[in-house]
């Protein structure tokens, strides 16, 4: 059994909820312990992980959190520096599923969070475990 951590960028409450179940169930379904953890927005994901995976509490991270274009450039901004910075912490070999949906509209969110349709959470969860694995595998 692994432990992972979702971390969760909470904005849209109803919209994370479903991608949180769907990485849980993913998780718990495999015979993992999963916890949840909150942090303010999306950019703060990857400092987030960074902090925590030092301590070795967790061998898997997911990240979590929903991120709609509006009129600003500032969708650009949050979308591609938390890629960026997931990225970067899998690169340093950190276990990570991105889960951060990055949609156009509301209705997109919902179709890839949904359990039942999509399920990004779960999908990020998998990701999480691929990774996970993939060290064990070559440690």
């Amino acid at each position: 059994m692994a432990r992972f951590l979702i971390v969760e960028a909470r904005f849209y409450d109803h919209l994370n909820d479903m991608l949180v179940d769907g990485a849980r169930s993913t998780l718990v379904a495999a015979g993992h312990d999963a916890e949840v953890l909150t942090v303010p927005g999306a950019l703060e994901i990857p400092g987030a992980i960074a902090t925590i995976a030092e301590s070795n509490q967790y061998d898997g991270f997911v990240a979590i959190g929903v991120v709609i274009r509006g009129e600003t450039y500032h969708f650009e901004i949050v979308a591609g520096e938390s890629a960026r910075g997931i990225m970067a912490l899998t690169m340093d070999g950190i276990a990570i599923g991105n889960g951060i949906l990055t949609v156009e509209n509301e209705e997109q969110a919902l179709v890839r969070a949904d359990k039942s349709r999509k399920d990004k959470g779960g999908e990020a969860a998998k990701a999480a475990m691929a990774m996970l694995a993939l060290q064990e595998r070559f440690a």
